[in-house]
């Protein structure tokens, strides 16, 4: 028997379980398998289960568990067990405090990228109708969130992945944002005209395949390589981006791209050329936003 099974066997919900219980039970078994932070994946998956919130769980500590809500919990705490993430097991991700729709065709949104909004927001705002696109769109999530917080903007948004634009599309309709997002499917700019936008941003993939140790397992195995991995570099695809970029937009416009300190001086030596080029710093100080303007005539 694989050590997976005897694992999965030994902590199995017992037939009578109190929510309390249930939570306790999950916490050990996630640990087991060396999950990272075990208690808060059991109180997400519950809470999954049960369509419910944080705290619902608390409140109803007493609540006994019926036979079909600990067998979908059961099977969550299994898949997680196995690696794969929360979010591809709920479906869901908050992104800049909007629910999106993840699927294991997206890369997951992450708090870190958030900064990419921050950093445009400022840029764009005082335009009467800037026409921003974001390349690479995956979920939608930067697109979306632009396009709710800039209502007097014309967003776009590209994927080479059509299964992505299809989440990316959902997840507009869901946010009732769908006919504020025009979504293109092509590779990066492709076929997007010259001069055309006041503001390019992307969150590339911009990981080297020689950093591939440093990431994370389940994001190696579970999200999806080709919005993770660039190249042997990292470098590969902005470095396609950024000239491309330089084309589509107008004199004067913004191209604002997600980074990582790996990254960071080659991204730098690439946009020599444009003016105000700057780097901005996650909260954990790791260089993660290049912004940069195109010269002006």
């Amino acid at each position: 028997m694989s050590s997976l099974l005897l694992l999965r066997s030994d902590f199995l919900l017992p037939n009578f379980v109190l929510l309390r219980d249930a939570l306790t039970s999950a916490g050990s078994r996630l640990t087991a398998a060396g999950v990272p932070s075990p208690r808060m994946n059991a109180e997400l998956l519950l809470m999954f289960t049960l369509n419910c919130d944080r705290a619902y769980l608390y409140a109803h500590a007493e609540r006994q568990l019926g036979d079909d809500e600990k067998s979908r919990y059961d099977q969550a705490l299994d898949q997680r067990a196995q690696g794969i993430p929360a979010q591809y097991i709920t479906g869901h991700q908050e992104f800049w405090g909007m629910d999106f729709i993840v699927t294991p065709a997206v890369l997951i949104p992450r708090p870190e990228t958030e900064h990419v909004i921050e950093t445009v927001l400022p840029l764009v705002q005082t335009m009467t109708t800037p026409r921003i696109v974001d390349v690479g769109t995956g979920s939608g999530c930067i697109a979306i969130a632009l396009a709710k917080e800039l209502p007097q903007a014309e967003m776009h948004a590209t994927d080479i992945s059509s299964e992505a634009l299809e989440i990316a599309r959902a997840n507009a309709a869901r946010h009732q944002l769908e006919s504020r997002v025009h979504f293109h499917q092509g590779d990066l700019l492709q076929r997007l005209g010259q001069n055309r936008f006041d503001c390019v941003v992307s969150n590339p993939p911009y990981v080297g395949e020689s950093e591939e140790d440093q990431v994370q397992l389940e994001v190696r195995k579970f999200e999806p390589r080709h919005a993770v991995f660039a190249g042997p570099t990292g470098l590969e695809v902005i470095q396609r981006l950024i000239p491309q970029a330089h084309d589509a937009l107008k004199p004067g416009g913004w191209l604002v791209i997600e980074i990582s300190g790996s990254i960071v001086e080659g991204v730098q030596d690439v946009l020599d050329s444009w003016r105000e080029v700057r780097v901005t710093e996650d909260l954990q100080k790791i260089p993660r936003v290049a912004r940069a303007q195109k010269t002006l005539p």
